[in-house]
Parts: C-alpha cells; sequence; structure tokens
C-alpha cells in the first residue's frame, strides 16, 4: 500500500483525538506528508475514526490531486497542503475543535503565555479572522496568521497545530487545550498574572530537550 506507514500513523493518531476529547464524532482533521513532499496522507471526509483503518486514509498530491484511496479527502485539504508547503519544517498538520481551545477563538481571543507549555506552540497562539470551512480564504488567513509559531486559532471553529511529526503537532494540540482551559478558568476567577516576552524567551531557548532523557554511555 502506498504510503502505508504514514497512513497507519494517520489511522492511529485520530483515534487518539478521539479518544482524548480533541475532537468529537468526524470533525477534525490529521495529515502528514512523506519525507520529500511528494505526498501527503489525509484523513477522509466523514469516516467515523474508531472504524478508521489505513486503508481509509487517503493520499494525495502536493497540488491537490488525488493519488491513492477509494475515498474523499478532508474538506480541509487546502490549508493542509498550504501549511506544509509554507515551511520545510511543517511535515504534519492537526486540526481539532476541542472545547476550550474552541471557547477561546468563538470569544476571538488569542491565547496568551499564562503558562510556559504554550511553548509548545510559541510565544503565544494567534487568532486566524473567521472564514467559511474548506474555503481559500480559511487557508489564507491561517497561513497569514501562524507565522514561525506550531499553533494557531481558528475564529469560531477551531485549532490548527503543526510540526515536523504528527507526534509533535498532536502534542502541540494538545497542550494548546490544556493552556487554554488553564485560561478560561483563571480568566473566570479574575485577571491571569502572564509570563514575560523574556521569561517566554527563555522557556522556548530551554524546550528543545524539554523532557529529554540523557543519552547513557553503553560502552
Amino acid at each position: 500500500m502506498l504510503l502505508f506507514e504514514e497512513r497507519r500513523a494517520v489511522t492511529q493518531y485520530a483515534q487518539q483525538l478521539l479518544s482524548s476529547g480533541l475532537v468529537q464524532g468526524t470533525s477534525g482533521n490529521i495529515s502528514v506528508a512523506n519525507a520529500n513532499k511528494t505526498l501527503v496522507a489525509i484523513t477522509p471526509s466523514g469516516v467515523a475514526y474508531e472504524d478508521m483503518v489505513p486503508e481509509d486514509v487517503v493520499v494525495v498530491g502536493m497540488q491537490g490531486m488525488h493519488i491513492d484511496g477509494r475515498l474523499l479527502p478532508s474538506s480541509e485539504l487546502k490549508f493542509h497542503l498550504a501549511l506544509i508547503k509554507q515551511r520545510p519544517d511543517i511535515f504534519a498538520v492537526v486540526h481539532t475543535h476541542s472545547e476550550n481551545a474552541t471557547a477561546m477563538a468563538c470569544l476571538r481571543w488569542e491565547l496568551p503565555p499564562i503558562h510556559y507549555l504554550i511553548g509548545y506552540a510559541g510565544m503565544t497562539v494567534p487568532l486566524a479572522p473567521y472564514a467559511t470551512f474548506g474555503s481559500q480564504a480559511l487557508t489564507d488567513g491561517i497561513c497569514q496568521t501562524i507565522g514561525d509559531g506550531n499553533a494557531v486559532l481558528l475564529a469560531n471553529h477551531g485549532m490548527v497545530a503543526v510540526g515536523p511529526t504528527l507526534k509533535s503537532a498532536f502534542n502541540t494540540a494538545q497542550m494548546v487545550e490544556y493552556v487554554a482551559r488553564l485560561y478560561l478558568l483563571t480568566k473566570s476567577v479574575g485577571d491571569p498574572v502572564l509570563l514575560s516576552p523574556e521569561e517566554m524567551k527563555a522557556v522556548l531557548e530551554k524546550f528543545p530537550t524539554y523532557g529529554a532523557q540523557p543519552t547513557r554511555d553503553q560502552s
């Protein structure tokens, strides 16, 4: 099967989106490019994640041409391909409708640095303007807003996370949802104290080794 490993990974992470509560039903979508960015595996439109198998995942070319798979790709294919093309470090895209991040997006608030774990996404999580799902306007807004960060909120819609791997994009989506929940909780009782740009810069400098174990000498 063409791009079997990528299609299997898309299936596994789509099911994790559902089990972790980052999506409901068949909402949201996931994609990952192959190593040389000539092909992309993306979730199909309207298929229940719990029933999805690798054969259901659709393979398209970088211009959106259908290459393999019997189903139609996600209706959000445009912004997946645009993001993968936009930056050399983006190979995977995760789009969710998680409750707290989406609540922030419906308030049309960007997510500020209330907690250092926002560093998975960058200094902040900015807000892209509202546009109809699947539209070129939505794609343009996401690509213009995300900058060099790893996540963006979509006004009255949801959230998008990106990364060099599906694991990293998925982890970013989880952390954005967690920090959004913290922000809404604190906002409900007072004005949250934000980390300064200097404090966030120090966080981002340490993040490449965050959670890493030291390599042991096996000799």
